[in-house]
């Protein structure tokens, strides 16, 4: 694979640190830890145009407010909502609905240290998925992650998503 060039992963960065305060909204998990604070490495996505269509569209949900079941930008979203229209609308891809349904995708497991921008990210506890994201890179992803919350960026070091973290699934080939 070839590295993700150093340019795109400064330009991704000061965009994720410029979009991440917009996300604001309540929630009842912690607060992550800046992403400095672990060293991720830099994967290369399969299809770089792809996977740069769906990161654009889904840095661009920021701030839409979580609604369960919701699966546009009008109606809020989910987080399966959020990834399953990102998608579609992007790559007119259809994927399953739930964020167990999506864990079940057909495609590579991908450890931590592999991820590219444009994996599915999963979370959950006791064997059980129960949530779903986008990675976007330098260890972080998109999601819809509560009620009375809105779509955000956080980081994969962050104390409740490391502890959760289920695995991960490459769509994009």
């Amino acid at each position: 694979m070839t590295p993700v060039p150093r340019t795109t992963r400064l330009a991704l960065l000061a965009l994720t640190a410029l979009l991440s305060a917009c996300g604001g909204g309540k929630t009842t998990r912690p607060a992550a830890p800046p992403a400095s604070t672990q060293v991720w490495p830099s994967v290369a996505p399969n299809d770089p145009q792809a996977a740069n269509a769906v990161l654009m569209r889904a840095i661009g949900l920021v701030g839409t407010p979580y609604r369960y079941g919701g699966n546009t930008p009008e109606s809020g979203f989910d987080c399966s909502g959020l990834v399953t229209y990102v998608y579609r609308e992007m790559l007119d891809l259809k994927l399953p609905r739930t964020s167990r349904d999506l864990a079940a995708v057909q495609g590579p497991k991908i450890e931590p240290k592999r991820l590219a921008p444009g994996d599915l990210v999963f979370f959950g506890s006791r064997g059980n998925v129960s949530h779903v994201g986008i990675y976007v890179g330098e260890g972080r992803f998109v999601h819809a992650p509560s009620t009375g919350g809105t779509v955000r960026l956080d980081s994969l070091g962050g104390a409740y998503w490391k502890d959760h973290y289920t695995g991960a699934k490459r769509v994009l080939h």
